[in-house]
């Protein structure tokens, strides 16, 4: 009988305590826990790592080989596992080619749906291309003056590996004796080598003419023979002109545009054969930009205005701008918006055929003196970037560059014959460019023939199924077109999570990892109702996740905990929500039973009206018009539900254009008219969720600038004194004081070819990264290696009594990581624990009260406790005059909020407006906005519990 629970014994990953738990199998099980407790640990490291292991194990050797071998989980057993799928919150991929129409599959039946029942339509006469007669071929050539030489071909090979020996030698013995290979003219008797591994065109010279009269009959037969050899396809190549391409099967009648066969390919960006040249698929070209070369447009040519010519290590750029204004009489004086635009086009686009006199001298002596063509600032930025070898140079010149829509395709990635098939009047790009509820509509409203539909059913079935997985996970704002790289961890985990709905696969175990992320309340219960489904299904869900609605919608609770670090690893509860609200050692089961919560401020702080950013006539993305006023000294929440345009006007309008005004940061804003009040900030911080390094040599003591300290104090000891020993001996990154066996890293990488590379300890300093000279030095009795093994909660009790590493330190327990270790991998912490490393070592500095602090969805990966003491932090900031933006869509972060900036009321092309802005009690009252509408309740709810805790002190206090 099969197990009817997954049964896990003396799981010990990471900072598990050897810990037994029995998880029901086809039930929506949530793991709980504070941050860092060893939720992952169990779900990820443990139970998924197990269940992929075993998958691989049963695959021949030669199988293996591809997939790698997965090391087994420190854990003694585990019975009654299924098959596992992991979906966790890595971005689904940086490939720029890689759309959400891509990675869901839903391109590829697009594709195949175009390439069977599209219209071909000719672009510029707006005609259905319909066959071609011999007559009708034979005509148009004869339009071509007479005299006009021409050769006719038939492709015989198109874009096909291989080294197509029968086919030349077939060409051979019926007597034809020149071929195209790959662009080239050769004769048949050559000695034609091709690689089997690249792909090939052969075309056969089937006649060489000159248009003369009489030769109709000549050309008849000759695009017969060709067609016949080609399978209905024929080139002519006139030379010194454009090649056609006829077909039997499709051209315009009046221009002669034709498109060969239908095929999917045709419509792909990622293939030669549908991607458009000049962008190779890409819809952008890297091109200079003009507004990143002259950031300020009120400074002189004297003042530098042109900062990509800014003296750095050289005049010589400033000495050639000077030779420039001199020869044209161009005032250097004056700002650059004043100069006229002939003489500003001579500046950045170059002198033409016209020569001037450069003279270049330097401490050295005269580098250049003579006549030279003046090429533009641009121009040689561009021809920089393009011919340099050096990453130095090329990451500087790349400063100045941005990625522009391509003019030849206008962004749609795909060639002119590809665009020019038409399904109910719009080509595959233009249907990409649909948002999901837009493309729900497109395809139920789709007018097909009879045989069109016959052939259609099944490509349509599959394409609104995948439509619809994706409006049931909330993402019905997002466009098919969107390249995934821009889409959040969250966005990206619930398309795979549409993926697999649409696999409707049945006995597998799913482990997700918070999925709820980036999602607003109003699209939580689509959610829940998706992991039913998939439940329902006879599948085993088990959730990584905080979210309250997720928590109270399970069958199953694990809480692990009860702290975080060595503090956690436990089983603290395991049974249905409703118990585990019971369970008064269960820190979840109290903020689930309302015993604990995160209180309303006393008092909301009151807004300067005078004092406030304005960003004014921001419409960048779906953005209409808007003009957002943002307050300095409170702590402001911008909420709106998932794709209503929060990102946009926070991350790309508002801290672009003030990181670029106080941090001179080259960054492009997005589009807007002007921005007011950036005089009451002196500089900007975006803490966001990127790695705080991206190799495992950084980690949370060399990020904030605390291991300089503590190497300070290791050199102020009498045993360093002693010896000599100044701060970089105690620098795992510099030769002397680390181990140059494994040059500081700690650990050996050995290649083990099939199987997966293997990591061992050191074998000279055992993973202490030091030489032994240098661990010989101690303070308090711990050497330095010690220290980095320290967990940021130990550390606090060690350096105690050195008030600047105390303050660090401090900042970093503070945002809830003190069981982080000082020497913990960057590689190793999540998002939300590099997020809030980033807050901490921001925390530690001193501040004037004029910083703005923006973060993005602060609350990824946090437990409600967590949210409380970040929360007190943040409310420190604000404290002390400086201001706080968030974009969050927690209600416990948004319910503490001074001021609140609701977008919506949809997202995609429903969204990009504000719908509401004033205080938590303001916004309650607004009908169009749903923040407000949930919000309502948790304000309610948390006034009758504060009411109810002050009765319950008042009785206290009485007796």
């Amino acid at each position: 009988m099969p197990s009817k629970s997954i049964t896990i014994q003396g799981a010990r990953a990471h900072n598990l305590k050897n810990i037994d738990v029995s998880i029901p199998k086809n039930k929506f099980v949530v793991l709980t826990g504070l941050s860092g407790s060893g939720k992952s640990s169990l779900a990820f490291d443990t139970v998924y790592a197990e269940g992929q292991r075993r998958y691989v194990e049963s695959l021949s050797v030669y199988a293996r080989q591809f997939l790698g071998q997965m090391d087994k989980p420190d854990v003694d057993a585990i019975e009654g596992l299924s098959p596992a799928i992991s979906i966790d919150q890595k971005t689904t991929s940086n490939n720029p080619r890689s759309t959400v129409g891509t990675v869901t599959e839903i391109y590829d039946y697009l594709r195949l749906l175009f390439a069977r029942v599209g219209h071909p339509t000719c672009p510029k006469h707006g005609i259905e291309i319909s066959s071609q007669t011999v007559q009708q071929m034979v005509d148009r050539i004869l339009e071509y003056p007479e005299r006009t030489k021409m050769q006719i071909l038939s492709p015989v090979i198109s874009g096909r590996k291989g080294e197509h020996v029968k086919t030349i030698e077939k060409l051979k013995q019926e007597g034809y004796v020149r071929i195209r290979v790959d662009q080239e003219m050769r004769e048949v008797t050559d000695d034609i080598q091709l690689d089997k591994n690249k792909k090939h065109s052969i075309e056969v010279v089937v006649d060489r003419i000159m248009v003369k009269e009489g030769i109709s009959g000549r050309l008849s037969d000759s695009i017969e023979t060709a067609l016949e050899l080609g399978d209905g396809n024929v080139v002519v190549d006139v030379i010194g002109e454009e090649e056609l391409l006829f077909s039997e099967n499709h051209a315009c009648p009046i221009c002669g545009f034709s498109i060969g066969e239908l095929e999917p390919r045709l419509f792909s960006f990622n293939s030669p054969f549908g991607a458009c040249p000049a962008c190779d698929g890409l819809g952008t070209n890297l091109e200079v930009d003009l507004d990143l070369v002259i950031p300020d447009w009120e400074k002189t040519l004297k003042q530098h205005a042109i900062a990509a010519w800014e003296p750095i290590s050289s005049q010589y750029y400033p000495h050639l701008l000077k030779s420039v204004c001199d020869h044209y009489g161009i005032d250097m004086n004056i700002p650059v918006k004043e100069i006229p635009k002939e003489e500003m086009d001579k500046i950045l686009y170059g002198s033409g055929k016209e020569k001037i006199h450069f003279r270049y001298e330097n401490d050295f002596g005269t580098i250049r003196d003579n006549d030279i063509y003046f090429e533009g600032v641009l121009n040689n930025i561009a021809r920089r970037y393009r011919e340099t070898s050096s990453d130095f140079t090329r990451e500087q010149l790349g400063k100045y560059m941005a990625n522009k829509k391509c003019p030849t395709c206008d962004g749609h990635r795909l060639k002119e014959e590809a665009l020019a098939v038409l399904v109910n009047g719009k080509h595959i790009s233009k249907v990409t460019d649909f948002a999901i509820t837009e493309a729900k509509e497109f395809f139920r409203s789709l007018h097909l023939t009879e045989k069109e539909e016959t052939i259609a059913r099944m490509i349509l079935k599959e394409i609104s199924d995948r439509l619809e997985f994706l409006h049931n996970v909330g993402l019905d704002y997002l466009t098919l077109s969107r390249t995934a790289g821009t889409l959040s961890g969250g966005e990206a985990q619930r398309i795979r999570l549409a993926t697999q709905i649409g696999s409707a696969l049945t006995g597998v175990l799913y482990v997700l990892d918070e999925p709820s992320i980036g999602l607003h309340q109003r699209d939580n219960y689509r959610l829940i109702n998706t992991l039913k489904q998939m439940r329902d299904l006879d599948n085993t869900l088990i959730v990584v996740e905080h979210d309250e609605d997720t928590m109270l919608a399970a069958d199953h609770l694990v809480d692990i905990g009860p702290g975080a670090g060595e503090h956690g690893g436990r089983i603290v509860a395991s049974d249905t929500p409703e118990n585990v609200k019971e369970n008064k050692e269960s820190l979840t089961g109290q903020y689930l039973a309302g015993d604990r919560y995160i209180p309303l401020p006393v008092k909301r702080r009151k807004q300067n009206k005078r004092k406030q950013i304005k960003v004014i006539g921001a419409e960048e993305n779906n953005l209409k018009q808007v003009d957002a006023s943002f307050p300095i000294g409170l702590m402001t929440v911008v909420t709106g539900v998932s794709g209503s345009g929060k990102s946009t006007l926070v991350n790309e309008i508002l801290y672009k254009s003030l990181a670029k005004q106080l941090n001179r940061a080259k960054l492009k804003p997005g589009k807007h008219q002007k921005m007011n009040g950036i005089n009451h900030v002196e500089k900007v911080i975006d803490i966001d969720q990127s790695p705080i390094g991206r190799t495992p040599r950084s980690n949370p003591a060399t990020y904030t600038g605390m291991f300089d300290n503590i190497r300070d104090v290791f050199a102020q000891t009498n045993e360093a004194k002693i010896r000599g020993y100044k701060k970089g001996r105690f620098s795992f990154n510099v030769k002397g004081g680390r181990c140059e066996a494994c040059h500081g890293d700690g650990i050996i990488k050995i290649e083990m070819h099939f199987l997966p590379d293997v990591y061992v300890p050191c074998e000279v300093c055992h993973g202490k990264r030091y030489n032994r000279d240098t661990l010989e030095v101690k303070y308090k009795g711990k050497n330095i290696a010690d220290v980095l093994e320290m967990t940021i909660e130990e550390a606090l009790d060690f350096f105690e009594n050195i008030p600047k590493i105390k303050r660090k330190l401090q900042t970093v327990y503070d945002v809830g990581l003190g069981y982080i270790k000082l020497g913990q991998p960057a590689t190793t912490l999540s998002g939300g624990e590099a997020q809030r490393v980033k807050l901490a070592s921001e925390l530690h500095r001193r501040s004037n009260g004029k910083s703005f602090y923006i973060l993005d969805e602060p609350t990824t990966g946090l437990h409600t406790d967590d949210i409380n003491r970040l929360l007190n932090v943040l409310q420190r900031l604000v404290d002390n005059g400086d201001s706080v933006l968030i974009i969050e869509h927690n209600l416990d972060v948004i319910k503490t909020a001074d001021h609140i900036i609701d977008l919506g009321p949809e997202g995609g092309d429903g969204g990009g407006q504000i719908i509401a802005t004033g205080t938590p009690e303001e916004i309650v009252n607004h009908d169009q906005s749903y923040t407000g509408r949930y919000l309502k309740p948790i304000l309610e709810r948390d006034r009758k519990r504060m009411e109810r805790d002050m009765e319950r002190r008042e009785k206290v206090g009485s007796k």
